[in-house]
């Protein structure tokens, strides 16, 4: 048996807290241990578990999705790197011990008979709405204030409201044998966060088995990926994390090419054979080779400096990638509410309260000349006036959205004039077994088709992991082209009598 000390930290920036700990007593090796506990922990509540059970799921699917993902993307790129990262799946028993806690409402970890046996992440926010993934995200981004492998260094001053650098979150996530997660979100009203009372709060609750954050303790070990993974695992890795599937490594081939399109090879090539023979193993392994990788973003990377005016002007450029640090060099800002386009985009960002120093994406809109641009300070930065008229422009923040296989762009949104700003999109996983869903066209597709089953198409997303998008929806195109492309046939359609066309790009 180990112990370890108890880690119990905060931070909170703009409507976002979060809260770490795990206080172990033992390491759970197998999922018939923690199912003992969890059978302990009904018994201390059995009426609300059956009610509970029978009712809806603590978290919609859409949203375990986006958090389990997260974690997995988040764990595959630490640096430096790891050897022994362990892929995380979901756990539906820690799943609704999280939703137990997340509907006491209580801004404090628990229930404490548990807290010896699960690692716990607790994140809340009020105002704007966010996807649970602003949390995680939160989470990760601690890393900041941590040098590995020595997580003591990350030690705040706690009284009673913590400061100083957090890192227990980061250390949690990146934990590399707590291989299960479960999570719950709860909206709490007036909810009492360490003496302020936050009218309507969402709650995020994360369970992790078995735990981590062992004082003294590296989260993994540094080395090449997957090079240390447990006899478990077969050998399987999985982008750059130990992973098994039936004992079966099936990782997917890698992205070898950069462009955004690739012709296929002519068919002529694949057919100049007799058609009575049967097919060969190279002939096979040419068509599974038949491999299209998109990394073409509709995000525009910028500085913190860069101006609107210097970027490109179209349809791509109404999306903005800003990186972290813009608060110390935020560049000029004129205006409030609306900016002049002589306005640096990240610090327009900031002073909308769009983004805060951690960076992230945002829209723009164009609004044309405005006869008058006023000053303020808010979120740290202060803008300028101006009495000069100018053309404008507007942030927004991106927001999030999961879609099903045959959400089609007709249906979510479509092209309109003037051009408007679509959701960053989430896919879910396996859309390519839903072949009742159409794809339309090659590169540019009608906006009939399914938006995730065209996107496997392009090679923005792989059909085993679903992922993140952004659409683009444009005018109709007088014909569309099909291929074999990633295992889907488009279809092809000349003169199309009605309908848009769109565009699928990648986030990376």
């Amino acid at each position: 048996m180990r112990s370890s000390l108890s880690l119990s930290y905060w931070v909170r920036a703009a409507g976002l807290i979060c809260l770490t700990q795990s206080i172990v007593a033992m390491v759970l090796t197998n999922s018939t241990q923690l199912d003992s506990i969890l059978d302990r922990f009904k018994e201390k509540d059995s009426e609300w578990w059956r009610a509970r059970s029978r009712g809806k799921r603590a978290i919609s699917e859409e949203d375990k999705h986006l958090i389990l993902d997260l974690h997995n993307k988040l764990r595959g790129q630490v640096y430096p790197p790891a050897s022994n990262m362990e892929y995380m799946v979901w756990d539906y028993e820690l799943e609704r011990s999280a939703e137990y806690w997340a509907h006491t409402c209580l801004w404090e970890h628990g229930p404490s008979h548990m807290l010896t046996q699960i690692g716990q992440n607790l994140g809340a926010h009020w105002g704007r709405d966010r996807p649970p993934t602003y949390h995680v995200q939160a989470w990760y981004d601690e890393v900041r204030y941590y040098s590995y492998p020595y997580s003591q260094e990350c030690n705040p001053h706690c009284p009673f409201r913590c400061s100083g650098p957090v890192c227990t979150h980061y250390t949690q996530l990146v934990w590399a044998t707590s291989n299960r997660i479960g999570c719950a979100i709860n909206v709490c009203y007036n909810m009492n966060v360490w003496g302020m009372i936050w009218a309507k709060a969402v709650y995020l609750v994360c369970n992790y088995s078995p735990p981590g954050n062992w004082w003294g303790h590296a989260p993994y070990k540094y080395g090449t990926p997957c090079s240390a993974c447990p006899a478990s695992y077969g050998g399987g890795c999985r982008n750059n994390l130990c992973y098994k599937e039936d004992g079966v490594d099936r990782q997917p081939a890698p992205e070898t090419e950069e462009n955004n399109y690739i012709e296929p090879e002519p068919v002529r090539d694949r057919e100049s054979q007799p058609r009575a023979q049967t097919p060969n193993p190279s002939s096979i392994e040419q068509t599974e080779r038949n491999q299209v990788v998109s990394t073409e973003q509709m995000s525009q990377q910028v500085e913190c400096e860069t101006k609107l005016r210097d970027q490109c002007k179209g349809t791509t450029c109404n999306r903005y990638e800003c990186p972290p640090g813009c608060l110390e060099r935020p560049g000029k800002v004129v205006g409030t509410a609306y900016y002049d386009m002589q306005s640096s985009v990240c610090g327009a960002g900031l002073h909308a309260g769009v983004i805060n120093n951690d960076g992230g994406w945002l829209d723009v809109t164009r609004l044309g000349r405005k006869q008058l641009f006023t000053k303020s300070y808010k979120y740290g930065i202060q803008s300028l006036g101006k009495n000069r008229s100018a053309n404008s422009f507007k942030v927004e923040s991106v927001p999030v959205k999961a879609v099903r296989c045959d959400t089609t762009v007709a249906f979510f949104c479509p092209f309109k004039k003037p051009i408007r700003h679509c959701p960053r999109l989430y896919c879910p996983r396996n859309c390519l077994d839903d072949s009742r869903a159409r794809v339309i066209g090659t590169k540019y597709y009608s906006d009939k088709s399914s938006i995730c089953r065209a996107a496997i198409h392009a090679g923005v997303i792989q059909s085993e992991s679903g992922g993140y998008l952004d659409v683009m929806p444009v005018e109709k195109r007088r014909h569309y082209t099909g291929s074999h492309q990633n295992r889907i046939t488009s279809e092809s359609q000349l003169n199309p009598t009605g309908g848009k066309a769109f565009r699928v790009f990648a986030v990376i």
